[in-house]
């Protein structure tokens, strides 16, 4: 199933991580900016399924950077984000051809819910399924949570998120930087040790089923071998 990829432009740091973090546990692939400019970067590089776009953004605020998005591609659709509730400003948004309008403060569930909706309008694959089977042991990566035998094991983001990659390539050879960036957002020889505590973690949850295991190519990558 084809992913889809958001791009997510807020400059707000904390938020902007809130909301990607939890868009990444709903199986999205997310380019955060944190301004217009860099935002105008990414969507050229990933080409986004849909984009998300706060109104107040330095640099190049999100009405300014939604009409460079619709010249390039009037297809995809874009929701904008504000802390602001006039009605000129929505006006001005859907003029534009904004699929949708959220105000701040809201709950990022119904942000994910209002995505999905304008996926399904535009006809584009909503996310891939967030609950995998390996062998006896159910993983849950909605809710970081992955039951075995031995009993449950609630996990941290990164630790559900590297699972969920290596189960994406199965029986494959995933190289240690392809990992790194994809999971960490780059390629770094801490993150790169970091990464190898979490793998020995995986190993200790996984042990109880004799079917799975992670197998380290050195110096190249990991197998996740599923027989």
């Amino acid at each position: 199933m084809e992913k889809i990829r958001v791009l997510l432009a807020e400059d707000d740091p904390d938020l902007g991580n809130i909301l990607a973090q939890y868009l990444e546990m709903q199986g999205f692939i997310v380019a955060l900016a944190r301004d217009g400019e860099e935002a105008w970067e990414h969507f050229q590089k990933v080409l986004p399924t849909i984009c998300i776009l706060d109104v107040m953004m330095p640099k190049m605020d999100g009405f300014e950077l939604a009409e460079k998005i619709s010249k390039y591609n009037s297809d995809i659709p874009f929701i904008f984000l504000t802390a602001k509730s006039l009605k000129e400003d929505r006006l001005r948004g859907l003029k534009i051809g904004a699929d949708d309008y959220i105000t701040k403060p809201f709950e990022v569930d119904e942000l994910v819910l209002r995505i999905n909706n304008i996926l399904r309008r535009t006809g584009a694959a909503v996310q891939e399924s967030n609950e995998f089977t390996i062998g006896m042991i159910n993983f849950n990566y909605q809710e970081l949570e992955l039951k075995t035998s031995e009993g449950n094991h609630k996990l941290t983001l990164k630790e559900a998120m590297l699972l969920k990659y290596l189960l994406q390539h199965e029986n494959k050879l995933v190289k240690r930087e392809e990992i790194l960036t994809e999971v960490w957002g780059e390629n770094d020889y801490f993150l790169g040790r970091s990464m190898d505590v979490f793998v020995s973690r995986l190993r200790k949850y996984l042990a109880s089923e004799e079917s799975v295991s992670i197998e380290t190519v050195r110096g190249t990558g990991f197998i996740f071998r599923l027989r």
